[in-house]
């Protein structure tokens, strides 16, 4: 598909618009709705996977790990994995072998630094995701509007099909009179 659009010079929307108004029987043919489906693909991998690109072209690797840090953070993995340690936690310091005794003063303070650390790495992962979610609203306007631009196309050539078949009526009733 994009060899022939290359050889052509012209956008494919164009070509399917005039080799439909010049059919006498203006109905798609297996051909044109498979160039259509393609055309429709194409263009939403070519925008997936161009926002996949500018998103890791500007990431930097503290804003990849704080988007995986922010990632385990907010998992079921890390609430059972925390929840074993601290069970281990409070079940070794109730023993003989206890080194922070009840009321956990040295777990305490591991939950605080945790916590001050996690906070900002999530709030910069949030960041960047508003970011994405920005970028992604932007794109769907252009695609929304490029859609409203095809449909005007289409209606436009549904117009022109529209008084074709008008001058072909006419045409019959002036032979038939």
């Amino acid at each position: 598909m994009g060899n022939e659009k290359r050889r052509t010079g012209e956008r494919m929307p164009e070509k399917l618009l005039r080799e439909l108004d010049n059919e006498t029987d203006a109905k798609l043919n297996i051909e044109q709705l498979a160039r259509i489906t393609a055309m429709v693909r194409e263009y939403q991998g070519n925008i997936k996977s161009h926002l996949t690109h500018q998103q890791e072209k500007k990431s930097t690797w503290a804003d990849r790990l704080a988007d995986r840090i922010a990632f385990f953070g907010g998992s079921w993995t890390f609430i059972v994995f925390f929840g074993l340690f601290l069970a281990a936690w409070m079940a070794l310091n109730l023993t003989r072998l206890a080194f922070d005794k009840p009321p956990f003063i040295l777990l305490n303070l591991i939950l605080s630094c945790i916590s001050a650390f996690q906070a900002p790495v999530i709030l910069m992962s949030q960041n960047r995701q508003a970011a994405r979610d920005k970028q992604e609203a932007i794109l769907d306007f252009a695609i929304n509007y490029r859609a409203e631009q095809e449909n005007m196309e289409l209606k436009e050539l549904l117009e022109r099909l529209d008084s074709r078949l008008e001058r072909m009526e006419q045409r019959v009733l002036d032979k038939m009179q």
